[in-house]
């Protein structure tokens, strides 16, 4: 003797709806995204949002090299040239400042106010043939540019070792 229950659901399976299409690779995403931040290390600093727009406080740097110079060119957006500073240190050039941005708007019906602070700081190692006492710096479009002359006597002391086998 077979005794057969019914059930209370339905036999047929839905189609799903076009919110649930949407949604369920959102969620897919967001899943993805929580386990890739659970497996930093613990021990790297947090992202901060009032931070500086780069990953840890770094500005972007490119460098180059020409036959007489180096020159920088630092990524500073929204930075006023009075707020970075840029100094030698133990044979480093060390660029740092500040972001301070703050922004209200009040209209009929509501009042919106933010602020943003955040430092930064770089430091890059000069090389043997700099020459930190001729280095210039200008500001321009969130840019700061960044020349520094190469020492003449550094290229003349330089010589090839022979290599004994």
């Amino acid at each position: 003797m077979t005794t057969e229950t019914k059930s209370s659901l339905p036999t047929t399976r839905r189609a799903p709806g076009f919110t649930d299409q949407l949604v369920e690779p959102l969620n897919r995403l967001r899943n993805e995204v929580d386990r890739l931040f659970e497996g930093f290390p613990a021990r790297l600093p947090a992202f901060q949002f009032g931070k500086f727009e780069t990953a840890f406080g770094f500005p972007a740097v490119e460098m180059k090299e020409t036959a007489k110079t180096f020159k920088l060119s630092v990524e500073v957006p929204g930075v006023e040239a009075k707020d970075v500073e840029v100094t030698i240190d133990n044979g480093a050039l060390v660029i740092r400042g500040e972001k301070k941005e703050e922004r209200e708007e009040e209209e009929k019906g509501y009042h919106y106010s933010e602020r943003s602070y955040g430092s930064f700081e770089r430091r890059i190692e000069l090389p043997a043939s700099a020459d930190a006492e001729k280095i210039k710096a200008k500001a321009k479009h969130g840019v700061l540019q960044i020349t520094i002359a190469k020492n003449a006597t550094a290229e003349a002391d330089k010589r090839r070792i022979a290599i004994e086998s």
